[in-house]
């Protein structure tokens, strides 16, 4: 008789072919569902880049950097975040019927989700960067070692809140409409328009309690040379949050594995 396949290797083959499965689905639910992968960021980008350059006069107190730079880096860092916690919010409900397969669990749906919504945001990113470049923005990469290191923490924490989510949003559908009306101000809070040295100390301290801006934060500190640097901003918040994440994750999916392959 054959040698039966290791739990790994059968966990493996079931990641691939998920894996398949959602970048297919994902570039090809549309005509052009590929094409706004990039036009998403970039009009968002523009939007707002537009509204505070040439509307309010927005600019960076930070010589010889362009705010639209500035901008671009904030919103490619929050949209790593909310791909990475939205769109696997609802990867058990969108693979509910997988799990008549007992090789595939939940969990698996969401952590590939994730790695896909990372894989692809990372091309999304050096795509737009390379275009503004191309375009004559000042794109320059100060510490290419520490964009890799705060994009993964703050990809990891997502996925981490990820897994959350998508257990709570499977038992109590209301949790997924209430992470959506958060995300506006959020999205507001998080460092996208803004950078923590330029918020009066007494908010600070409060402000840079919230790992999202610290991700954001790192991003632009390793992407501008002589980006200052405050109080509060430290890798290690954000991979300890990062940790911290997955594990309340990791542990829901196997308090709830029954309930989640039940519904």
């Amino acid at each position: 008789m054959d040698n039966p396949r290791s739990s790994l290797a059968v966990t493996l083959s079931v990641w691939k072919a998920l894996f398949l499965r959602e970048a297919l689905a994902r570039l090809t639910r549309g005509r052009i569902a590929w094409a706004w992968l990039l036009l998403e960021p970039v009009a968002h980008a523009a939007l707002m880049i537009l509204l505070f350059v040439v509307v309010r006069g927005r600019s960076v107190p930070l010589p010889g950097v362009e705010f639209a730079f500035f901008f671009a880096v904030g919103v490619l860092g929050f949209e790593i975040f909310s791909a990475a916690a939205m769109r696997p919010m609802e990867a058990i409900s969108a693979n509910s019927a997988l799990f008549a397969y007992r090789q595939v669990k939940p969990v698996d749906t969401v952590l590939v989700r994730a790695v896909l919504e990372g894989i692809l945001h990372t091309l999304i990113a050096i795509i737009l960067l390379s275009g503004a470049a191309f375009v004559g923005v000042n794109v320059v990469v100060h510490n290419l070692l520490g964009v890799m290191v705060a994009a993964f923490a703050l990809w990891l924490f997502s996925t981490g809140l990820g897994l959350m989510l998508s257990v709570g949003s499977a038992l109590v559908p209301e949790i997924g409409k209430i992470v959506r009306v958060v995300m506006a101000p959020l999205h507001l809070l998080s460092g996208v328009f803004f950078a923590p040295f330029m918020v009066p100390v007494e908010y600070r301290q409060w402000l840079v309690l919230n790992p999202i801006m610290q991700g954001i934060d790192l991003l632009r500190i390793a992407f501008i040379p002589g980006y200052p640097v405050v109080q509060g901003i430290d890798i290690s918040y954000l991979i300890g949050s990062a940790l911290i994440t997955m594990f309340l994750g990791l542990a829901l999916h196997v308090r709830f594995a029954r309930r989640l392959t039940q519904r």
